[in-house]
């Protein structure tokens, strides 16, 4: 039986507060900013939204509380055309919400409060991939706890989807989930407490990617302004400069490359294609031509 849907994304949902403000506090320090605006995000969310735009059939698993940013949450993934049956409510915890601020020159330090994004129940994931009428690709990031993750990886794999698994923020790893992961994104924070060792460019990246190969099948290095990395099945090494665009803002910047990446993975797109489109993407997106 073919999947109900291209993507569906298993993870966060938080209602971002971001400030604008010339440069983030130090300790001690106010800072007098010029302006704030909420915007929906965690990082399944986002990916989930960015999907959709690229033109996946997309559905979104995931929890919020019982409160006007779960609401809006929810109101915002039906317009972006989401699926959000599989969507749940916790009576108990709020919904998850993170705090911003975005410097003049697009750089952003953020604090986040997972709340309601940590009662995902594992145990329900695989009766809601089916209610759904499962996917040709999943998503996870690390905004969720390990168990759902792990549970919501292992089901996708039996029924013979392909699982990209974003390791963001950095945490440590194990191998009852990375097993079934085909494709794991991280950007170079998370690659070096991976491999434990810096990466700052394409070339240090390159080097580590015999480190990071050994864990899961394909693994994709994101370096921001200094483009990417990646190591398909076949042990193929490739490297994609960056886009040269004027930066607005980067916040949301890894969430578009996912996003648009796992879109044109559930196209049957290859994974270097993939990436060299989702890179075009995330570069429009951060110079806000998208």
């Amino acid at each position: 039986m073919s999947a109900a849907f291209d993507v569906i994304v298993c993870g966060s949902l938080h209602l971002d507060i971001v400030l604008e403000a010339p440069t983030l506090p130090r300790i001690d320090e106010t800072v007098v900013g010029h302006g704030w605006k909420k915007i929906c995000g965690g990082k399944g969310g986002n990916q989930a939204m960015q999907a959709a735009r690229a033109g996946a059939k997309t559905a979104m698993i995931g929890r919020v509380g019982a409160d006007d940013f779960g609401d809006t949450l929810c109101k915002n993934l039906k317009a972006e055309k989401v699926d959000v049956s599989a969507v749940t409510t916790d009576l108990t915890l709020g919904s998850g919400m993170s705090a911003a601020i975005l410097q003049d020159d697009g750089d952003y330090g953020a604090v986040i409060v997972s709340g309601a994004n940590t009662t995902i129940d594992p145990d329900a994931l695989s009766q809601q991939w089916h209610a759904l009428g499962g996917a040709k690709v999943l998503v996870l990031q690390n905004e969720i706890p390990h168990a759902a993750n792990v549970a919501a990886a292992s089901n996708a794999k039996r029924q013979g989807a392909m699982v990209v698994f974003n390791a963001a923020p950095a945490r440590e790893l194990h191998h009852d989930l990375l097993q079934n992961v085909d494709v794991l994104i991280v950007n170079r924070i998370e690659a070096e407490a991976l491999c434990g060792r810096p990466i700052q460019n394409r070339a240090e990246a390159r080097r580590a990617m015999p480190d990071l190969v050994s864990k899961v099948k394909s693994v994709i290095v994101t370096l921001g302004g200094k483009g990417l990395v990646l190591a398909d099945q076949g042990g193929n090494i490739s490297e994609i400069a960056a886009v040269k665009v004027k930066v607005t803002t980067t916040h949301g910047a890894g969430d578009c490359f996912v996003g648009v990446l796992t879109a044109k993975l559930a196209e049957g797109t290859s994974l270097l294609d993939a990436s060299f489109f989702a890179n075009q993407q995330a570069a429009a997106f951060v110079s806000r031509q998208i």
